[in-house]
């Protein structure tokens, strides 16, 4: 796609003014109000801007628009419980091709956030990938799976944080690892270790991502990365349609 950038620095911004909003509202307290900001922890409209920012990539690499889901219809079976709500879904046919989830973390807590965050990318992508061993899908091709998170960036993200080791030593990279760096490394793990297709981590600040300025602190896990590696995957299967329209 064009401009791509600019397009993820608009959701960027889009993340931040309706997350703002949304804390505007939550002060004035009114029920209705509430029940938004409730709606806006989980994630919810803010970040409403990457995902349909990603709902455009597939359709440009060649999905039929009525095949992509965002909002409505996202529940597929899972294999160790009934079903799971993605955020985003691609379905053609019948065969799974794509599921991504998309996650957010604003300070201050950053520690119990970030190991909740942790064990759900990997018990969604278990449940996932078991669910499709065992047919789950029909006769679907390998679905693609990836992870997104946006991560404030701040002092409290970026400082050193220290583990506890009472018994046993952690692995020596998470040692006065911060948060971001975490992150970081949660996500190139969640690739290298082929639990997820592809990962993606952006960084904002809470004042200029207003403006739309993000960071990207590893290019391994960069959005670029991330857009091909989907691409990739849409087009496959535009190709592979086109050759059995042709037989």
């Amino acid at each position: 796609m064009d401009n791509l950038n600019q397009r993820l620095a608009g959701a960027v911004s889009h993340f931040w003014r309706t997350r703002r909003e949304q804390e505007k509202a939550h002060k004035a307290g009114t029920e209705a109000t509430d029940r938004g900001r409730r709606q806006a922890v989980t994630g919810g409209a803010q970040m409403d801007g990457v995902i349909e920012l990603m709902c455009d990539i597939l359709i440009d690499s060649g999905l039929p628009d009525d095949t992509v889901f965002h909002r409505r219809q996202v529940t597929i079976p899972g294999f160790y419980r009934p079903t799971k709500e993605w955020d985003l879904l691609a379905v053609v046919d019948g065969h799974l091709i794509a599921s991504i989830e998309f996650k957010a973390q604003v300070g201050p807590s950053f520690g119990n956030n970030y190991n909740n965050r942790a064990e759900e990318a990997l018990g969604n992508a278990t449940d996932l990938w078991t669910a499709y061993e065992k047919g789950a899908f029909n006769d679907s091709p390998t679905p693609w799976l990836g992870y997104f998170m946006l991560l404030e960036d701040s002092p409290d993200s970026q400082k050193p944080v220290s583990v506890k080791e009472p018994h046993f030593p952690v692995l020596p990279e998470f040692k006065n690892a911060s948060y971001a760096e975490r992150y970081e490394l949660l996500c190139r793990k969640l690739v290298r270790e082929r639990v997820y297709n592809a990962a993606c981590l952006v960084l904002s600040q809470r004042e200029k991502g207003m403006d739309g300025d993000y960071s990207e602190p590893c290019k391994e896990v960069d959005f670029q990365h991330f857009v091909a590696s989907l691409e990739g995957k849409a087009t496959e299967h535009k190709n592979l349609y086109d050759r059995d329209q042709l037989d």
